[in-house]
């Protein structure tokens, strides 16, 4: 696997001797998220919440215009572009990549104009125009899987072996990408959390991070914070997660996922950084000499 990622206007670091497991904060800008939707749908706390964000030590911001919770409806391009273009315009100079997760390829060519560093496609880059749009820009692509629709694949989702089944989705998509002439360096991928999965789907998925992550040789994406699986373990609503969340997140990493996207940043860092910390005492000690 590559020891950086090639992220639009930056180079991130990969290596999991030399950093921790990166951290992509998310930005929703809907009035219907599942977890923070309404909250940050104004330009105004929206910009707020992204500079906390940079604050707590965020590594990447994905903002999204377009709930994918189960059983959300589609939204149109030009209301998608008017939740999403003045945050991306207002954040480009930020010090941060930005991500923007959009399926629709209209969507991935206005916002990389205006400045995005990355495109989190939940569906894949499956949608005719996708690659087109991405594939002359030097934005970083995350290939997720998901099972049917986001309006429909909660229904009852079904797998043989979800292990396999996604790992071969994901090997699929990857050469199909790459015979477009994205560079590996450009590319993660992201199994899915919560698309289409079972809780057993989900936690089978956690416990072979690591072995997805090899098979592709890519930068694994772990996205479980607050998702109903941890409230389904806990027995904890949506708004109480974040200590499952960030147990989620660090499972993760412990299992070799390189990025981590989370809702609450600043507990996330500390909890990766005290994480690495053990893992790597002489870097710290090194760092804390000089």
């Amino acid at each position: 696997m590559n020891v950086t990622f090639q992220c639009g206007r930056y180079r991130l670091p990969l290596d999991p001797r030399q950093s921790r497991p990166l951290v992509m904060g998310i930005l929703n800008v809907t009035p219907d998220s599942f977890s923070d939707g309404g909250r940050f749908n104004y330009l105004e706390s929206a910009l707020g919440h992204a500079e906390q964000m940079i604050a707590d030590g965020v590594d990447i911001i994905d903002i999204g215009g377009e709930s994918t919770r189960p059983g959300a409806q589609v939204l149109s391009v030009a209301e998608e572009l008017r939740r999403v273009l003045p945050v991306v315009f207002a954040l480009r100079d930020c010090g941060k990549p930005l991500s923007v997760d959009t399926c629709k390829p209209e969507v991935m060519h206005e916002v990389l104009a205006a400045g995005a560093d990355m495109i989190n496609d939940i569906n894949g880059f499956r949608s005719d125009g996708a690659l087109r749009a991405i594939k002359d820009s030097d934005a970083a692509l995350c290939i997720m899987h998901m099972q049917n629709e986001p309006g429909t694949m909660q229904q009852n989702p079904h797998y043989d072996d979800v292990v396999a089944e996604v790992t071969a989705f994901l090997h699929q998509r990857v050469d199909a990408i790459a015979a477009e002439g994205i560079a590996p360096q450009r590319m993660c991928v992201d199994p899915g959390f919560g698309f289409g999965k079972t809780m057993e789907h989900n936690l089978a998925l956690l416990r072979r991070v690591g072995d997805i992550q090899q098979s592709l040789g890519l930068p694994l994406l772990a996205g479980l914070s607050r998702k109903s699986t941890l409230g389904v373990i806990t027995g904890r609503p949506v708004e109480q997660r974040m200590a499952a969340s960030v147990a989620a997140a660090l499972v993760a990493a412990e299992r070799g996922a390189r990025i981590v996207r989370v809702h609450d940043v600043a507990q996330t860092v500390d909890a990766l950084k005290v994480w690495f910390a053990v893992g790597q005492p002489a870097t710290v000690q090194g760092q804390q000499q000089k």
